[in-house]
């Protein structure tokens, strides 16, 4: 799934760019983790739910201008036990965002807390709202 992550007064790409993900995640099925895009005067904020991944499973990465992001489940369970029915048929998470050129992606931050992950990417110092002084002669 790609989904375009642009500002209220952005405009999304005119077309998405083919996706240059690792073989390896590209073939294995994942799930699409629900997020909420919550927006600002100062940039973005992404929350996406991905209950079972523990951070060193979790990695983000830019492409181009897509926002890359998968993890994988851990399901612990005692040494002397497996599970004999589990509703997740797919171990991992993965979802792909087209950034709008209004965001700034070498200043996104990212935190994991409790199964959900934040992430803020502000908007370009150009894009940003700006007060202009009005000089009296």
């Amino acid at each position: 799934m790609n989904d375009t992550l642009q500002t209220a007064s952005g405009t999304a790409p005119e077309a998405a760019r083919p996706q240059s993900l690792e073989a390896e995640s590209r073939n294995i099925p994942a799930m699409s983790p629900p997020v909420d895009v919550i927006e600002d005067a100062t940039g973005i904020t992404l929350l996406a739910d991905m209950p079972g991944v523990p951070r060193d499973q979790l990695a983000l990465r830019i492409e181009d201008d897509q926002l890359i992001i998968e993890g994988a489940l851990t399901m612990p369970a005692p040494a002397d036990m497996e599970a004999s029915y589990a509703e997740m048929q797919r171990p991992r998470y993965r979802r792909t965002f087209t950034l709008s050129r209004e965001l700034d992606s070498g200043r996104i931050g990212a935190a994991l807390t409790q199964g959900v992950l934040r992430l803020r990417i502000p908007k370009a110092e150009s894009a940003q709202p700006r007060r202009i002084a009005i000089q009296v002669p």
